[in-house]
């Protein structure tokens, strides 16, 4: 599966515990990532300062849905589970 362009989802949904450029506290769950621009693409990808955590996420239809909106349930979901 393709990530869905615009979909921002990955970089909203879950929470980051290591520096992000722009977030030196990392970032926490539900909060927009400060590196997603206005069209939800991520300003990082393929940076090497790009955080580990999003360089592992891997789109698939269990991680994401059929939509944006489903892709942010799903993902928050996981966080609640994994906290």
């Amino acid at each position: 599966m393709q990530c869905r362009l615009g979909c921002g989802a990955c970089c909203i949904a879950p929470s980051i515990n290591t520096p992000i450029p722009g977030m030196p506290n990392g970032k926490a769950a539900n909060v927009r990532c400060a590196n997603l621009d206005d069209d939800n693409l991520c300003q990082l990808f393929g940076s090497p300062d790009r955080p580990a955590l999003c360089e592992q996420f891997t789109a698939t239809p269990e991680n994401c849905g059929q939509s944006a909106v489903e892709a942010i349930k799903i993902l928050s979901t996981l966080e609640e589970l994994t906290r």
